[in-house]
């Protein structure tokens, strides 16, 4: 698997010190309103800065440090899914970030830091600007920052010096990866590495983002393994059922079937209970429960499609609600998904491959791969999603939440086609299509 190329905050052959004042420069400029001399802004920067100035961010203070309580944060420790490769993240980071000189902090998907570890010095800095355990260092509360930057764009992010919207922080550089769930894309948190101005490296947001592409690999191995346990334990099950059936997790993923094509995985009801239940990919369903997930036979005959699909773009990584008759079920659409979902929701007459392509990519080059990615997506919402033109159903309503500002829809997507709907949805036009509700 290919990665792209890393944005660094350091640009190669720059000395350090120099860029740094630059920045500060840049940064003084732009604050009091005034035109920013020389070079530009990095643009995942110059859009963080946009947003902070929108949410209000005083760049001379910064909002006060949020903090829970230790018996929250002990819950939410508990809750996180990170957990389970903390042990690895920790053998990967903490020495490294205490030879350097830096803090290594993992954050769940809100920005809110979990565990933090690393030089004793730098934990006492962090103490000073309120980078601690159980604060809350997404952008809204801490301004541009790599953590909160990067839950926001969702790829690595390094911020370096000045870059840091609030004066405070001029004196760290930092670099964070988010980690996502490798069953379905969902946001988890993220993994950060703090130090002071001086450190700043390229090779340490290298460093980040690979050990957070390993942690996502160990959730991946966690979860083949919990398939295969359960797959033994249904064996004997599925050996005396006749007509169609499949086994699977609590979350929706297959780990056998009998009678019947596979299918990756179904969208379980959120509230899930033994009974009768329409679902996406195969429609009505009985639902009986098993130890560590569920057995699921299809009724033949008997797909009448819900009513509602509910794209929620206002927190910090997308959501897809489906809603009906027998109940509703949620779904966390990878980034691409998101993108074509948006696509196809303010263009409900519907897209072909290659206007698709040109939204996603700027060309119609790539209509194989739009053609894969939306068969996958279809895998998860049959019955929502028709083709020739690609489309949503006609008599399914389809609701849009927005985030509330607009403009920062997907704020990750440099699709083409998303780029010109934030654009739109900036100024009092926004085109709303029949069968389209938006709410924030």
């Amino acid at each position: 698997m290919s990665f792209p190329p890393l944005d660094t905050a350091l640009p190669a052959g720059v000395d350090a010190r120099e860029h740094a004042l630059m920045l500060r420069r840049m940064h003084d400029a732009s604050v009091s309103g005034r035109p920013v001399p020389g070079a530009r802004l990095r643009p995942v920067i110059e859009d963080s800065w946009n947003r902070m100035r929108r949410f209000g961010i005083d760049p001379d203070a910064g909002p006060p440090t949020r903090v829970i309580s230790p018996d929250e944060l002990h819950r939410r420790r508990q809750e996180s899914p990170i957990a389970e490769v903390l042990p690895l993240i920790r053998r990967s980071l903490v020495s490294v970030a205490d030879e350097a000189d830096h803090i290594m902090l993992v954050t769940d998907a809100s920005g809110q830091v979990l565990w933090r570890d690393g030089s004793h010095r730098i934990r006492t800095i962090g103490d000073r600007v309120g980078l601690v355990e159980g604060a809350y260092w997404n952008e809204g509360s801490t301004g541009t920052n790599a953590i909160g930057t990067a839950l926001v764009v969702g790829r690595p992010v390094q911020v370096y010096s000045a870059e840091h919207f609030v004066r405070s922080l001029h004196s760290l550089t930092c670099a964070c990866a988010p980690v996502h769930d490798p069953r379905d894309g969902r946001l988890l948190g993220a993994v950060d590495v703090t130090g002071p101005v001086a450190t700043v490296h390229p090779s340490t947001l290298a460093l980040v983002s690979a050990v957070a592409q390993l942690a996502e690999a160990h959730l991946q191995s966690i979860h083949h393994t919990h398939l295969e346990r359960l797959r033994a334990v249904s064996a004997p099950l599925l050996a005396g059922v006749r007509e169609r059936a499949l086994v699977v997790d609590e979350t929706g993923w297959t780990a056998a079937v009998a009678n019947m094509e596979p299918v990756r995985r179904v969208l379980l009801p959120k509230h899930r209970e033994s009974g009768t239940a329409w679902l996406p990919a195969l429609g009505e369903c009985s639902l009986e429960p098993l130890p560590g997930g569920w057995l699921v036979r299809p009724r033949s005959g008997e797909d009448a499609a819900p009513s509602t699909v509910t794209l929620d773009l206002s927190g910090p990584a997308p959501a897809v609600t489906v809603e009906g008759s027998s109940g509703s079920w949620a779904h966390r659409p990878t980034p691409r998904h998101a993108e074509l979902l948006l696509l196809l929701a303010v263009n409900r007459s519907g897209r072909t491959a290659a206007q698709l392509s040109h939204d996603v990519f700027g060309a119609v080059g790539h209509v194989v791969t739009v053609r894969a990615e939306l068969s996958r997506l279809r895998r998860h919402l049959g019955g929502l999603v028709e083709s020739r033109p690609y489309r949503f159903s006609e008599d399914v309503v389809v609701r849009i939440v927005l985030p509330e500002f607009p403009p920062d829809v997907l704020p990750g997507s440099d699709a083409p086609g998303v780029r010109e709907l934030r654009s739109r949805m900036g100024s009092s036009d926004r085109l709303i299509p029949l069968g389209v509700e938006f709410a924030t």
